[in-house]
C-alpha cells in the first residue's frame, strides 16, 4: 500500500505562497503609511519632552522639516501648538490616500503629543 506523501498537494502550497505574496505586496503601502505616522507622533512626543521651553516657531519648523523628510502631506506640517501654564500640546491633521486594487480610500491621521515642562 503507497501512502501520499505529506504535503504532496502542490496547488495548496502555490495557493498559500500566492496569499502571502499579495498580502506582503498590498499591505507594505498601507504599512508604510501607518510607520511614517507613528515616526512623526513619536517626534513630536520628543519636542514635548526636550524642547518643549524652546519658542514656538522654532518646534513648529522643526516638525515641518520633520514632516517633510517624512515624506508625509504638506497638511502634516500644519501644526496647532499650545502653551497653558506648564504644560504643552501639539497636534496635526492629515489625510493619507490608500490605494489598492478596485479600492481607494482617503484614511484621516491625527497625531498628537501632550505633556509638562
Amino acid at each position: 500500500m503507497v501512502r501520499p506523501r505529506r504535503g504532496a498537494t502542490k496547488l495548496g502550497c502555490l495557493t498559500w505562497l500566492l496569499f502571502v505574496a499579495a498580502v506582503g505586496y498590498f499591505g507594505y503601502p498601507a504599512g508604510d503609511k501607518y510607520l511614517r505616522y507613528l515616526k512623526y507622533k513619536d517626534a513630536m512626543g520628543q519636542e514635548v519632552r526636550y524642547r518643549a521651553q524652546r519658542p514656538i516657531p522654532e518646534i513648529r519648523a522643526r516638525l515641518r522639516f520633520i514632516a517633510d523628510s517624512l515624506g508625509l502631506p504638506e497638511d502634516a506640517g500644519i501644526l496647532l501648538i499650545k502653551r497653558t501654564g506648564r504644560q504643552i500640546t501639539i497636534e496635526a491633521h492629515y489625510e493619507e490616500t490608500f490605494d489598492l486594487p478596485g479600492f481607494k480610500r482617503d484614511v484621516h491621521f491625527e497625531p498628537r503629543a501632550q505633556g509638562n515642562y
